[in-house]
C-alpha cells in the first residue's frame, strides 16, 4: 500500500523502532533511514506517501533534505513532517516557509504524531 507508506528518518536507532512499532500498529508500512543521504536514495527507490524527518542527522541534515525534497518536481508533493529536538522559533518558522507539512518537536506523543500523519494524508486534507 504505497499511500500508507511512511519514510521515518532519525539517526536515533530507538526512535526509529517506536515509531516503525507505533506506525505499524496503526497500519503504515515503514521505511527506516538513519542519515539524510539514505532518506534520499530511499525516496529515489520509492516514493513514500509521507515523510517524518529529523533536523539533525548525519551526512546530510534534515533541513537540506527537505530542500531538495522540495525542489525536485518528482518529490515536491510529498507532505513532510519535522520531527526535531530543535524547537527555536526560526528553525519552526524556515521549515515551514522551506515547504514543511508540520512540525513537531521532541519529545513528543507518537500518538500525536500519528494523528497528525492521518490528517495530513485523508482526502480531506489533501483537496
Amino acid at each position: 500500500m504505497p499511500h500508507r507508506t511512511v519514510l521515518v528518518c532519525d539517526d536515533n536507532p530507538l526512535m526509529l523502532d517506536l515509531l516503525e512499532f507505533k506506525l505499524g500498529t496503526r497500519g503504515y508500512e515503514v521505511r527506516r533511514a538513519m542519515d539524510g543521504q539514505q532518506a534520499l536514495t530511499s525516496l529515489a527507490e520509492k516514493r513514500p506517501a509521507i515523510v517524518v524527518l529529523d533536523a539533525m542527522m548525519p551526512i546530510i541534515d534534515g533541513f537540506e533534505v527537505l530542500r531538495r525534497i522540495k525542489e525536485d518536481e518528482g518529490l515536491k508533493s510529498i507532505p513532510v513532517i519535522m520531527l526535531t529536538a530543535r524547537k527555536q522559533e526560526r528553525d519552526i518558522v524556515t521549515a515551514l516557509g522551506m515547504g514543511a507539512s508540520d512540525y513537531l518537536g521532541k519529545p513528543f506523543r507518537p500518538e500525536e504524531l500519528v494523528a497528525r500523519i492521518d490528517r495530513i494524508l485523508t482526502p480531506a486534507h489533501a483537496s
